[in-house]
């Protein structure tokens, strides 16, 4: 007996889609093969919950579904009780500048921050407060200020950069929520975000002598993979898609500088000094692989990232830091398009507006079109599929194999622009 759907996700599946772009929930509806890139990626999971770190770096071709991907590991982070911030990159969002764009980053991330309870991000002041009611259940046991339980509670923080100021933001925090000022409560969050733009003005409101700045990201982010296990979540785990940003980089000592700070990160991971904190970064083959101007042209990583040579000739070796995600079979999209059929119906068979055999006439139109580009970037042949569907729902006794024929499929050519190396900007000098 078939489980219906809910209409809250069978819309947010279909209207993504049917928009060509990644749906943000429900992926486990329309998910396809990828078993053991899964299950990898589960077993991470399972590393920060009990206190690990992670790094892994998902590459695929254009098409092939990484940010799919991406999303769904998210959805399953947040069910394992982690705190998952999600960002792209872009020209103004970098893992290492000093322009402003490693904060942009930052800032990005925890305007980002979800939770199971709060999936769709805006999770940050939630999970302080979290902090908070159990620094106050834990001082009312021991007959003492709740000050000087979060004091003790985040004295573990002080060892790692900007700790002591970290913990007195959570204190300003705990007394505007005392007081009942929302500005200080306000102010708190906003440092915690990375929005303070000047040290003088974040000692004027909270009295702390540092902010997030593009030199202290990755340091920032270490301490708020303590902090949420702090508050009672398993870890926190770093969603970045887009890598090829940096390979985009014009400059090299600016992409250097970029690929230095993924080292530092990739270093602490398989060292296990990042407490809770894991990263999952998406990227394309040429931004791992180049070694003009990719990853490999970094020597330290290209040496650490390396692919195992004898997992050749259909052999796959998931204990390293790089998943290669193989773009889908003909097999796969017949099986994806049977899921889509099946969600469009809310879960229920008797409402299918296509038999199986429709399915594979789809497909055939479609390869006698575009060649085997239908299934292997299939983006815009999942819109037409869904659009031919939403025709036959609108319009009830028309013949599907007539509108078969006259449907429109053109190969996606997104990816063309995809490695396109930016123009030099600021960077062109020795900012980096």
């Amino acid at each position: 007996m078939s489980t219906p759907i809910r209409s809250r996700d069978r819309d947010a599946v279909i209207q993504s889609l049917r928009a060509g772009v990644v749906p943000r929930a429900g992926q486990h509806l329309i998910q396809v093969g990828r078993v053991r890139e899964v299950q990898t990626l589960v077993s991470d999971i399972d590393r920060l919950a009990d206190g690990g770190s992670s790094f892994r770096m998902v590459v695929g071709e254009y098409g092939t579904g990484k940010t799919f991907f991406l999303n769904l590991v998210r959805a399953i982070a947040m069910e394992r009780k982690l705190v998952v911030a999600s960002a792209d990159l872009n020209p103004d969002r970098r893992l290492h500048a000093s322009g402003g764009q490693a904060r942009s980053l930052y800032a990005e991330l925890m305007r980002n921050v979800a939770t199971r309870t709060k999936p769709d991000g805006g999770a940050l002041p939630g999970i302080v407060e979290k902090f908070i009611s159990t620094a106050i259940s834990a001082a009312k046991a021991q007959s003492c200020s709740p000050e000087q339980v979060i004091r003790l509670k985040l004295e573990q923080l002080s060892e790692l950069v900007n700790g002591y100021d970290f913990a007195d933001v959570i204190a300003a925090y705990w007394r505007g929520f005392e007081q009942g000022n929302e500005q200080l409560k306000s102010d708190a969050i906003r440092w915690l975000r990375g929005e303070f733009s000047t040290r003088t003005d974040a000692r004027a409101a909270l009295g702390v002598r540092s902010i997030v700045d593009d030199a202290s990201v990755y340091d920032q982010l270490k301490l708020m993979g303590r902090f949420v296990r702090l508050a009672g979540y398993s870890g926190l785990l770093i969603c970045l898609d887009e890598l090829v940003n940096l390979y985009k980089l014009a400059n090299t000592q600016a992409r250097n500088a970029n690929y230095e700070q993924l080292l530092r990160m990739l270093n602490d991971s398989l060292q296990g000094t990042a407490v809770g904190l894991g990263f999952v970064l998406g990227g394309t083959p040429d931004f791992l692989m180049d070694t003009r101007r990719g990853v490999y042209s970094y020597e330290a990583l290209q040496s650490r990232l390396a692919q195992n040579t004898f997992a050749a000739n259909g052999l796959v070796d998931f204990s390293g830091p790089v998943v290669r995600l193989s773009s889908l079979t003909a097999e796969d999209f017949y099986v994806l398009l049977t899921k889509i059929r099946h969600v469009y119906a809310g879960g229920e068979p008797a409402k299918y507006l296509l038999p199986d055999e429709a399915v594979h006439q789809f497909m055939t139109h479609c390869a006698q079109r575009i060649g085997d580009s239908f299934f292997r970037t299939p983006r815009t042949t999942i819109t037409s599929f869904i659009n031919l569907l939403a025709v036959l729902e609108q319009n009830p006794g028309v013949d599907w194999q007539a509108l078969i024929g006259q449907v429109e499929v053109k190969e996606d050519h997104g990816g063309k622009g995809e490695q396109q190396v930016q123009e030099d900007d600021e960077l062109s000098s020795f900012t980096l």
